[in-house]
């Protein structure tokens, strides 16, 4: 995944509670200007909102005294601020959102911190009281956003502004607050009469939602925890990269530290045990880093098989078990997705239907750039029609790799296709007989703070910004946690923004996948003019005495989130509803981040990090010339995949009946039969049931985001091109540009304004297919 704010979606899998500001605002906070009253519970590290948060005081008990101390403050402050806007003929901006924001703020931080929390630290703890806050907060949010005397005020606001007034970025920041805020709220439900039998089901469908997203992304975290498979013989690893068998070998010994539990005699044995990569054991997870790893060099095709089928049939009716059913039987949700993600996709539909619209997915673009499911489902198309013939190709030639170095087991007779656990096998080796280069070959040039230390390299010379390491200067949730401060060249270094950095994956506790959250939100009327951002990763972590050894791919996802922490940090809005990420159109928010991808390819910045971590040796040039290669390889099959994803959500938000016949597994075969007809689901194939992103995340009905901004992202590195990428002042001239215009302006203008103002035009998608070797 790649992004996320509180604002966006409190990360990847979890429920999409902006919170709390039912018009899409900052969280966070430090010195707060307000005019009502703040707790003054102090001892409670989620009430001292003034600074940043306090990680190593902070437990799952504080939460709920927090909560109720905050949101008791709330409604004494929402009471009051309602009783003034009535009284009140023509408010103005000042009046209303500043007023709003301030009074949300300490809900936001608390509740921001523990949705963090949630994702990079869970426990039971935590998750109980989470979940009994949660309906809490969501009443919360929908008492904002149910609230008429609000929306009329912001109405007003509108309706005083008058033509002839500037158009200065102040204005723009203010108008689009107002907007945004007023579209938000009629997507709450404001339009509902309140005490009407509309309204009343309309809030229980946001509450049930909330549970409904908590037990989804709850269920896929535990599956992926719950597997394993240990591995003994060196048969079945023959082959396979020193580093997938470090890796492996470090999680068996965890394993059985884990095992032990209360025996200490058992654990301290464990504990001694000595990490032999080359002799094992070994034990493979359904984490990112092993399982990616498992099915790329795994020779075993039964071995790949049961992992394959482990991953897609995490938390669903194929892999839950009995006690689970007893759970179900007292009214619990169970650990099974495909009844939540029923019931998840009937209510969807349901709300539409309450608001006035015919689908959901029609409702969801209400908020987004793309004007209907049609123009998505054009882009989509238009890609497909490139990428098809392309993607058939390349495993056609996988396919014919398989059968001349597979033996008996590949040949036609025996299997006539690759199977889904052997395509990324041979696709792989086909890439590397391709290119004669492995991915192991590479991994060494790219340790975690060489990686680092060009990626700040990149941001200076092309934004004129200055990242410094600061450790130690205030407090992080776990030790691997880096913490670093941004600076203004152009402005005597001034501090400008800082942000954690979480890189490595930690099966345990911390959810797959690699997003950006917004700590601290810029804004004027809290205060705050430092914006913090958490980036996370799960990339490889350390093993034995060897740091972080990134692959390529792993060194694209840093910079990607890093592209989103970019456009948080480097705001110059001021209004906090649209600072940064806020206000910003879902199908445009992955813009800086994929953009930043693209850098990932050019000779200087990759120089600036690619160097051996013993030696100190710069990667060689022909090992340079064959990763540039291999940037179109796959091309087609990873754009159709995503294709696939995208239009298989719009599909099961727009014209699947969720009351029908047909099965949310009818739909992905149906919706794979057009976009990727080459490689259909198996039978057992439950991918949904782990597809957070629409289910628990930010994305239903906005999965498309991906390939929509790409269009717009690969034309924003279009700009480079044209000045060429060698020639430096150029670039730096045109780096300016794009910090001072997708970087700077947030959501406070159009993302299709902003670009025009960057790029002088509209966006076009032929820089994407050059990109992809698909024109």
């Amino acid at each position: 995944m790649k992004i996320i704010s509180i604002a966006l979606a409190t990360v990847l899998a979890q429920p999409k509670h902006r919170l709390v500001r039912a018009f899409v605002t900052a969280s966070a906070t430090t010195t707060t200007r307000t005019t009502f009253r703040m707790s003054t519970i102090t001892e409670n590290p989620l009430l001292e909102s003034t600074s940043l948060p306090k990680f190593t005081s902070i437990t799952p008990a504080d939460l709920t005294p927090a909560i109720s101390s905050v949101l008791s403050q709330l409604e004494a402050d929402f009471a009051s601020l309602e009783s003034t806007l009535k009284d009140v003929k023509s408010p103005d901006f000042d009046a209303v959102l500043p007023q709003v924001e301030r009074m949300q703020h300490p809900l936001s931080y608390a509740w921001g911190i523990a949705g963090h929390l949630k994702g990079v630290k869970d426990s039971e703890e935590l998750r109980k009281a989470y979940e009994e806050n949660q309906p809490h907060v969501v009443k919360a949010s929908m008492k904002f956003g149910q609230s008429r005397v609000l929306y009329d005020a912001l109405k007003e606001v509108e309706s005083g502004w008058k033509d002839g007034m500037p158009h200065d970025f102040e204005m723009e920041q203010k108008r689009r607050a107002v907007s945004n805020s007023l579209r938000s709220m009629t997507l709450a439900g404001v339009g509902l009469e309140e005490g009407t039998e509309e309204r009343k089901r309309f809030n229980e469908i946001k509450l049930r939602f909330a549970e409904l997203s908590t037990a989804f992304s709850n269920n896929v975290l535990d599956a992926t925890k719950a597997f394993g498979l240990t591995v003994t013989s060196p048969s079945d690893v023959q082959g396979v990269p020193e580093s997938a068998l470090g890796m492996w070998a470090q999680a068996h010994k965890q394993h059985l530290i884990k095992e032990a539990g209360d025996d200490e005699g058992a654990k301290a044995e464990a504990e001694k045990l000595e990490v032999n990569p080359a002799e094992g054991p070994w034990r493979i997870t359904l984490d990112g880093p092993s399982y990616v790893a498992a099915m790329q060099h795994l020779p075993s095709r039964d071995l790949r098989k049961q992992i394959y089928l482990g991953y897609m049939t995490r938390a669903s009716d194929l892999s839950v078990n009995e006690c689970d059913a007893e759970e179900k039987k007292e009214g619990a949700l169970g650990k099974n997705n495909v009844v939540i993600i029923e019931e998840i996709l009937k209510l969807r539909k349901e709300m539409a239907g309450l608001l006035g619209f015919s689908n959901y997915a029609e409702m969801s673009l209400a908020s987004k750039m793309a004007p209907d499911v049609q123009s998505v489902t054009n882009l989509s198309n238009l890609i497909r029609d490139k990428a098809l013939p392309a993607a058939e190709n390349e495993l056609a030639a996988a396919t014919a790799l398989a059968r001349e170095m597979g033996g008996d087991e590949y040949s036609e007779a025996n299997l006539p296709k690759l199977m889904p656990w052997d395509t990324s096998f041979w696709v792989e080796r086909l890439k590397e007989k391709t290119f004669d280069l492995k991915e192991e070959e590479l991994r060494p040039y790219f340790a975690l703070d060489a990686v680092l230390t060009g990626m700040f390299g990149l941001v200076e010379r092309i934004f004129d910004i200055e990242v410094r390491n600061a450790d130690g200067q205030t407090e992080v949730w776990h030790p691997d946690v880096k913490f670093f401060t941004i600076h203004d060249k152009s402005n005597d270094g001034k501090h400008i923004a800082s942000f954690f950095l979480d890189p490595y994956s930690r099966p345990a506790d911390k959810r797959g996948g690699a997003w950006m959250a917004d700590c601290l939100g810029k804004s004027e009327a809290l205060g705050i003019d430092i914006p913090v951002a958490y980036l996370t990763c799960n990339g490889s972590p350390p093993v034995g005495d060897k740091p972080s050894l990134m692959t390529f791919r792993e060194v694209e996802t840093l910079f990607h989130e890093f592209g989103h922490g970019l456009q948080h940090m480097l705001t110059k809005a001021t209004v906090g509803d649209v600072a940064g990420i806020n206000g910003v159109e879902w199908d445009a928010v992955e813009l800086p981040s994929q953009f930043m991808e693209n850098w990932c390819y050019d000779k200087p910045t990759v120089y600036g990090f690619a160097k051996h971590y013993e030696t100190g040796e710069a990667l060689p040039e022909e090992m340079f010339q064959k990763l540039s290669q291999q940037r179109t390889f796959g091309a087609g099959m990873m754009a159709c995949r995503q294709l696939l994803f995208g239009m298989m959500d719009m599909e099961l938000h727009s014209n699947y009946d969720p009351n029908g016949d047909e099965t949310i597994f009818d739909v992905h075969r149906r919706m794979a039969g057009i976009y990727t007809p080459y490689s259909m689901p198996v039978e057992e194939d439950r991918f949904l049931c782990g597809f957070s992103h629409i289910f628990a995340g930010g994305y239903s009905a906005g999965y498309y985001s991906y390939k929509w901004a790409e269009v717009m992202s690969a034309d924003a590195f279009g700009a480079f091109e044209d000045v060429g990428l060698d020639n430096e002042e150029g670039v730096r001239e045109v780096g300016r540009r794009f910090r001072d215009t997708v970087l700077s302006l947030g959501g406070g203008v159009s993302p299709m304004e902003v670009f025009k103002r960057f790029r002088g035009r509209e966006p076009n998608p032929d820089a994407l297919l050059r990109h992809n070797g698909l024109a």
